[in-house]
């Protein structure tokens, strides 16, 4: 026997953003989502009934993305087969978007499971971090491991500017669930 799934903290921002923001086709970029749904802002570029995908609030570079899962899970082990399939089905594809909205060909996925791994909100998710050209193509190793997440590197997501980026990211995403087509992956898996 399972044990229960574990119950959302009632102050889960992530779980705040999934009751605020219903499932749309990932190819509506005509019905705009509510920033001021929640406290703080959330900026969805995605929302379907087993994923959500929103713009880091404190980001690491402009489109730094998290991809959660809409019910509350605290780690990558609480997660359902069905759960888990989803988010991998989703990361390529929002990889893409990011990418393609950032203009860039380099990014990281990262994604960390309890508060010594570095995990701040207790709901797992996944970043996707666009690394734009300029930025150096080699990082030291030595003591550079998760400090990345570190204090003094991230800054507040601009609302007016989040206004754009969101646009551009749902755009692209329109167009890469079309280029997959209705068979596709997107259609038939998600």
């Amino acid at each position: 026997m399972e044990p229960p799934p574990p119950q959302p903290p009632p102050t889960c921002p992530f779980c705040a953003i999934a009751s605020s923001h219903a499932p749309l086709p990932p190819t509506n970029t005509t019905t705009a989502y509510d920033p001021s749904a929640t406290n703080p802002p959330a900026f969805p570029i995605l929302s379907t009934p087993t994923v959500l995908a929103f713009l880091d609030i404190m980001p690491l570079a402009r489109g730094h993305l998290l991809v959660a899962p809409r019910r509350h899970a605290e780690k990558m082990s609480d997660l359902s087969p069905e759960e888990a399939s989803s988010l991998g089905a989703w990361l390529p594809v929002l990889s893409r978007v990011v990418c393609r909205a950032a203009g860039c060909e380099d990014w990281n996925v990262v994604q960390n499971n309890g508060a010594r791994a570095a995990q701040v909100i207790p709901h797992v998710h996944f970043h996707i971090i666009p690394r734009p050209t300029g930025e150096s193509a080699t990082v030291s190793v030595a003591g550079r491991s998760w400090a990345m997440f570190g204090r003094g590197r991230r800054e507040e997501l601009d609302e007016e500017e989040a206004g754009v980026v969101v646009a551009g990211m749902r755009e692209e995403l329109r167009r890469e669930v079309e280029r997959l087509g209705s068979g596709g992956l997107v259609a038939g898996k998600l």
